[in-house]
């Protein structure tokens, strides 16, 4: 896959997840690499260079608010778009917010919308509805 519409790391510790996230965004023409925490993607980020990176946040070793903590904490990794593909809990969206996640994707979903915010984050644009505009450092929810 050439990845003609960008690159897509994609974390989450359940391997059925991380297929389905993947199938769905290679449907679309995205090259999707996967890792299954946040420690194996903080492992990879530098190597594949992702332009979007989602990320589950009840994972192994380093869940998915502490590494969206330490992208943003690394000069080069700091611009890279995130969206958390979760439960979307009250605490998981404040923690989310509170560490520069772009947007929210509440599991179960349903992959056009996980498309949707891919592409979103993917060129940069900010979002007209009132949900979530990126621009303005707020986060994006979407209910699947």
């Amino acid at each position: 896959m050439s990845g003609a519409y960008g690159r897509v790391l994609v974390v989450d510790d359940n391997k059925v997840i991380r297929q389905l996230i993947r199938v769905n965004l290679e449907l679309e023409g995205f090259e999707v690499v996967t890792a299954a925490d946040g420690v194996e993607c903080l492992d990879l980020v530098h190597r594949v260079g992702p332009d979007v990176i989602t990320l589950d946040v009840v994972m192994p070793r380093l869940d998915g608010i502490e590494t969206a903590v330490r992208l943003r904490a690394d000069p080069r990794t700091r611009h890279l778009p995130v969206a958390v593909v979760s439960g979307c809990t009250p605490y998981e969206v404040d923690s989310g917010v509170a560490a520069g996640v772009d947007a929210f994707l509440a599991k179960p979903f349903e992959p056009s919308e996980l498309v949707r915010i891919v592409r979103r984050l993917m060129h940069g644009e900010d979002s007209p509805s009132a949900d979530g505009i990126r621009g303005a450092g707020r986060a994006e929810r979407a209910a699947g």
